[in-house]
């Protein structure tokens, strides 16, 4: 079985492979605010946050600070002109190689690698995307939970939990989800040819709005349409989602034609992106193979800039770093400027041993790229290398100003205190780190320890007191919701 296609259905009753077609304006059942009445903001987000705790642990989690950020600056851009759009989404990829994205509580959305490659433009990823974010915009999982009753709540968090059992255990997910999920399920998966017409015109309207062409969303949902035969056909019966039928692409093409045409050119990022991510498919030697013959051939629909990146890619993994350095060198001379070409030259560097270049040649890249995560994580790794942990402190220091939610820089800012020996803001920079990922019992622990290191001052000391208090108090306070939403079950 397969993990994310189902999970976006399960969760939600709707994966970007469930079915037909209508939106509210335009034939749906107007559920409106109402449906919302039992079935909060805060509690959808409490679910996807748990429900993230453990996506985060699946091996399929792609911890790749440029994926990562490219996806949500293509996500945000899409949300910022969703009418319905009352919170903040996060976009995040998983390395699997089927063709899905999937929403869920909250406004997270997953991205499959196979996905992104498959997509033949940006406007086509960006169909994707705008789709999930619909579903999220539209409350479907409000309305949902408003006609089955609150017990659903609990019942949809054990099935994601269930189902992210399937990579390691299909038999264990399995017993998991028939321990009494079953009529659960088949009662989400009644609503979805709504929710995924509504969804699809939604959709349709924020990638126009958005600037992407809007042909993107019907080309691939033919593609979409071959590739759902193919779970239809392999998942269990109770599981499955409605196929992605005729009707509903012919829904979707109807409303494009006569459309103005619009060409929208891909932006560099895009191209980067799906070059280093086909970089890292297969064995290292199959994709230096495949891109020396592409570029040998000039078989690629994409620019050369993003052909030689992925065969700079492809050779550093291949361990020919000399290889890889000419092929960034001749990146330099095509003058392809990109934060991700900065932060790979600076990896090279690290490879090799020289930190001090790393480090120079992030500084540099930082002024001109100052929003880029991936840039500042690098240059506080190369500070670490290069035994340099008071300038990399500096760097986490001025970074959580700007960006105090970062978990990712809190975690690198612990290590660095830890080479600094200070036991105290090692603990509390970590405690902060698994608090904004939700693992409020890992960041209660090292608050505990961090209490007990004895080599900070009052007012630092005072800081973690008071901390300490608020995630106990979070910790008893989610346990007796958990609690009464257990009696209110049926």
């Amino acid at each position: 079985m397969k993990l994310h296609p189902l999970a976006g259905a399960l969760i939600l009753g709707f994966g970007v492979l469930s079915a037909p077609p209508l939106s509210v304006a335009e034939g749906l059942p107007d559920l409106g605010e109402a449906a919302q009445a039992e079935f909060s903001p805060a509690m959808e987000r409490r679910i996807g946050e748990s429900v993230m705790l453990e996506i985060r642990r699946d091996p399929a989690w792609l911890d790749d600070p440029e994926v990562t950020s490219y996806l949500n600056r293509v996500g945000n851009r899409l949300s910022a002109q969703s009418e319905e759009a009352r919170q903040e989404f996060e976009f995040f990829a998983l390395r699997d190689s089927t063709l899905n994205a999937f929403a869920m509580p909250g406004g997270y959305i997953g991205v499959h690698t196979g996905l992104i490659l498959a997509a033949a433009s940006e406007s086509e990823l960006a169909s994707v995307l705008a789709h999930e974010i619909s579903h999220v915009t539209q409350h479907h999982l409000a309305r949902l939970i408003n006609k089955s009753g609150q017990g659903q709540v609990t019942s949809l968090l054990a099935l994601a939990v269930a189902i992210l059992a399937a990579r390691s255990s299909p038999d264990l997910a399995m017993g998991a989800a028939m321990a009494g999920q079953g009529a659960a399920i088949q009662n989400q998966l009644n609503y979805s040819r709504d929710f995924e017409r509504e969804a699809d015109r939604t959709g349709l309207g924020v990638l126009e709005r958005s600037g992407f062409d809007i042909r993107g969303m019907g080309s691939f949902f033919e593609r979409l349409q071959k590739s759902g035969r193919l779970y239809e056909n392999n998942a269990p019966g109770y599981l499955r989602t409605h196929p992605l039928t005729t009707e509903r692409v012919a829904d979707i093409g109807n409303r494009i034609q006569g459309r103005p045409y619009k060409q929208v050119q891909d932006s560099l990022e895009f191209q980067l992106v799906r070059a280093k991510l086909r970089a890292q498919e297969g064995t290292s030697r199959d994709a230096v193979v495949e891109f020396e013959a592409r570029l040998k051939d000039r078989s690629f629909a994409g620019s050369e800039a993003a052909m030689r990146y992925g065969l700079a890619q492809a050779r550093a993994r291949d361990g020919n770093l000399p290889a890889a350095e000419r092929e960034l060198s001749e990146l330099r001379r095509l003058k392809v400027e990109s934060p991700m070409i900065e932060t790979f030259a600076a990896q090279l560097r690290l490879k090799q041993g020289d930190a001090a270049g790393a480090v120079r040649l992030l500084r540099a890249a930082q002024p001109r790229y100052p929003q880029e995560r991936a840039i500042a994580y690098g240059l506080v790794e190369s500070l670490q290398q290069a035994r340099l942990p008071a300038d990399a402190i500096k760097v986490t220091e001025d970074e959580l100003l700007s960006y105090p939610s970062d978990a990712k820089m809190h975690a690198l800012q612990a290590k660095t205190y830890s080479m600094l020996g200070k036991r105290l803001q090692q603990h509390r920079a970590q405690a902060e780190a698994y608090a904004l990922l939700g693992q409020v019992p890992a960041a209660v622990e090292q608050f505990e320890l961090a209490q007990k290191a004895g080599d900070g001052n009052f007012y630092e000391q005072s800081q973690v007191d008071s901390r300490l208090r608020e995630l106990k108090k979070r910790m008893a306070d989610e346990a007796k919701q958990a609690k009464e939403a257990k009696k209110s079950s049926p």
